[in-house]
């Protein structure tokens, strides 16, 4: 039986009952199994950056310089969580903040130079993480996959 089969027959709909229910037939389960698999390969290949820091520095990269919240927004974070983020690169010197000109309460982010050459040094290593987290799936598999997966975000 192929990936897809084994895909389909887990999200088809069946008749069953309490009894019925397994644990790791759970799209909550595997999914968070694929994330722990996905983190270790992560931190195996960048291991002074955790995959949040990673995101903010590859989002300011594609973006340039943005503010505080709209950058928790494009990388799925909220406020809370964003600004710890962007607190620790900033102690590491990898971005600076500043105010917006007219707009004093809104804080701006943007990669130091420092911040751009990491970022420029970790997007290889970063495509090398996605490929190894796929390895197990067939380009077509990969594919439908990230389509899927996609549709669920």
């Amino acid at each position: 039986m192929s990936g897809e089969d084994n895909l389909l027959k887990l999200v088809e709909v069946e008749d069953a009952d309490d009894h019925d229910y397994l644990l790791q037939e759970q799209v909550g389960f595997i999914l968070r199994k694929a994330h722990q698999r996905h983190v270790s390969i992560f931190a195996a290949r960048i291991a002074d950056l955790t995959p949040p820091q990673f995101a903010a520095l590859a989002k300011l990269h594609d973006v340039g310089e943005t503010s505080q919240n709209q950058l928790g927004t494009l990388i799925a974070m909220d406020a809370a969580t964003v600004k710890g983020v962007i607190d620790r690169l900033k102690a590491r010197g990898l971005v600076e903040l500043s105010r917006h000109e007219v707009d004093k309460r809104r804080l701006l982010v943007n990669l130091t130079a420092e911040g751009r050459e990491a970022i420029e040094r970790l997007i290889p290593l970063a495509r090398e993480i996605t490929q190894e987290t796929l390895a197990p799936l067939t380009a077509k598999e990969a594919a439908t996959f990230m389509k899927l997966l996609a549709k669920l975000a």
